[in-house]
């Protein structure tokens, strides 16, 4: 089952992780959190599409290990995770790549896939002349039984938890 735990956030890297709940209501809300990083925007890619399972905290996923998680990375693929006794779940599907600097993905991350919600999740890599900065926006929208508004900050720890974990694994290279 897919545990949505909010954990502080920690670790700060090149520049101190921007959070933000951008909109909220009871319909809708997104959220949006950017780091700057001291690493190349095709390093970023990289580990961000084909290492997530180094990064991804294994507590926000339904297996509990983060091995489980991988990416197809075309248009239609799937961030997706192996579940025991040939199990699947499909957590996002790509709609959009530019290699080194966006993807697109549309779906309901965890809990939210047993609401009448869908949400677009945008990862975003900007080079610099220090690095690069990375933002994961993720907006959410549908009408759940008791509204979004009380969700939204479970929702924008978890995102901001993934984002920093992303930046401690490339400042470890």
């Amino acid at each position: 089952m897919f545990r949505l735990v909010c954990i502080p956030l920690v670790a700060l890297l090149t520049s101190p992780l921007q959070a933000e709940v951008t909109s909220v209501g009871d319909f809708s809300f997104t959220v949006s959190h950017e780091i700057s990083i001291e690493a190349d925007p095709f390093v970023i890619y990289r580990t961000m599409t084909a290492h997530i399972d180094q990064w991804w905290n294994p507590d926000h996923s339904w297996s509990g290990d983060a091995s489980n998680l991988y990416m197809k990375i075309e248009r239609g693929g799937c961030f997706c995770e192996r579940l025991p006794k040939n199990g699947r779940v499909e957590h996002l599907r790509i709609i959009f790549i530019a290699p080194g600097e966006e993807i697109r993905f549309n779906g309901a991350l965890g809990p939210l896939q047993t609401m009448p919600v869908d949400g677009r999740m945008i990862w975003k890599i900007d080079a610099t002349e220090t690095g690069s900065t990375v933002r994961f926006t993720y907006m959410v929208y549908g009408h759940p039984e008791g509204g979004l508004a009380g969700i939204a900050p479970a929702v924008d720890a978890v995102i901001g938890e993934q984002l920093t974990r992303l930046g401690e694994r490339l400042s470890r290279d």
